[in-house]
């Protein structure tokens, strides 16, 4: 299985992500790891983009693409992958595109999870920490016992600045204005397939399933 994961923030892609790349027996390939794992190997590209990344640069899309390609030709993606965070352009799609001619394969499938906006907005913005043990709740979802508490030692809970809901939006609006041209792009292809991620976990798995499989 060869296959691309999108979805906005808080549409559950990581979960989804483990429970396929577990399901398929193939690596779950995000543009994080593959930054890491270049510039742990020390390989030429890693190198590269250790430079741009420590001078908080944006690291450009050949080094990108490079990396991209020194990855998918490892021995472990010979029975599939699936790829998170890249491509983020129909540039890189077409460099990927590219990587995988070049590989002899091509992709199974493009699987976009999509929620309206409102149901983003109640996830992003809904985790709440504790400021003592650091435990996790969601006001939605996985409510503390008591408005406030932590279950765990009493502390109190607090929202991360990084979820209110003004940045909630902006994450959202930059995501929409970024992604659009790529999701027109595998649509063109006949490679998109559309999920709704407004379901149960589970339920959400075996529709990406039905699609690929």
């Amino acid at each position: 299985m060869r296959a691309i994961l999108m979805g906005p923030p808080g549409a559950g892609k990581g979960t989804q992500a483990e429970l396929l790349t577990q399901h398929f027996t193939i690596p779950h390939i995000s543009t994080g790891d593959m930054f890491r794992a270049a510039i742990k190997e020390q390989t030429p590209l890693g190198i590269k983009a250790k430079q741009y990344l420590d001078s908080g640069a944006l690291v450009p899309d050949e080094v990108t693409i490079g990396i991209v390609a020194e990855r998918l030709a490892q021995a472990d993606c010979s029975n599939g992958f699936l790829l998170d965070g890249f491509p983020r352009t129909a540039a890189q799609a077409d460099a990927l595109a590219k990587i995988l001619s070049d590989l002899n394969i091509g992709l199974d499938g493009v699987v976009n999870i999509e929620l309206d906006d409102k149901n983003l907005l109640e996830r992003l913005t809904g985790r709440r920490v504790c400021k003592q043990c650091t435990a996790t709740y969601h006001m939605v979802f996985n409510p503390p016992l008591e408005p406030g508490k932590c279950d765990k030692c009493g502390g109190e809970l607090y929202q991360r600045s990084d979820d209110t809901l003004e940045t909630a939006k902006n994450r959202l609006r930059v995501y929409n204005e970024q992604t659009e041209p790529l999701i027109a792009y595998y649509n063109e292809q006949g490679l998109l397939r559309r999920i709704q991620g407004d379901q149960e976990i589970e339920k959400v798995f075996h529709d990406i399933l039905d699609v690929l499989e």
